[in-house]
């Protein structure tokens, strides 16, 4: 089974193939150039950004969108990631949170189309956590956003970019365990795959 994933992002394509390892789906990167809508909700903007990438492909296609949620900033910056990265980055973002609460979360819909499906399936996952006090780590391939430099997982008491690589692993195994957007999306396409075979075979 083929599947393609429309972003530009290699560190969010890198995250579903390590969990398609077990499985016999073969995962193709598509980096195209997908429309930001003007949204605070990533089920939203998901699921826009997956119609559009079909349309180009007319194939299985998966596209990702994440926000990222400060308790104490109502919110801020919520879907728009990129906009806060690029004008006032991670320094100001830890800014704006000096003596305040430092709850956060990130929230992730992926967002999935084929030709058998009326509308787009979306598959929603919440990682919650703390910002750290100033940025700490280094940026590796496999860290698909800056955030990764303050952003410290609930089960951890270090921020995504200090752990290793095996650290990383490790933290993604134990959060991910019973589920998540990945997983409920793998479980789900696999089902979905195996009635379209049935529905084909009963029709020949």
């Amino acid at each position: 089974m083929e599947l393609y994933y429309a972003t530009k992002n290699y560190g969010k394509v890198q995250s579903l193939q390590r969990e398609l390892e077990d499985t016999k789906i073969k995962l193709i990167h598509s980096p195209l150039e997908l429309p930001e809508p003007r949204s605070d909700d990533v089920r939203e903007i998901a699921r826009e950004k997956v119609t559009f990438a079909y349309e180009l492909l007319k194939k299985p296609v998966v596209s990702l969108d994440a926000g990222f949620y400060i308790s104490s900033l109502n919110g801020f910056p919520k879907a728009f990631v990129n906009f806060a990265l690029e004008t006032i980055g991670i320094e100001g973002i830890l800014k704006l949170c000096e003596d305040k609460e430092r709850k956060c979360e990130f929230q992730h819909c992926l967002a999935y189309m084929d030709s058998n499906l009326e509308s787009p399936k979306h598959f929603y996952y919440e990682v919650e956590g703390n910002l750290s006090f100033q940025p700490k780590g280094t940026m590796q391939k496999h860290l698909w956003s800056k955030l990764s430099l303050i952003f410290i997982p609930k089960e951890s008491n270090k921020t995504l970019a200090e752990m290793n690589y095996e650290e990383f692993l490790e933290w993604r195994k134990i959060k991910y365990k019973d589920s998540s957007h990945y997983k409920n999306f793998i479980n789900w396409f696999l089902e979905h795959n195996s009635k379209l075979k049935e529905e084909k075979e009963i029709n020949t």
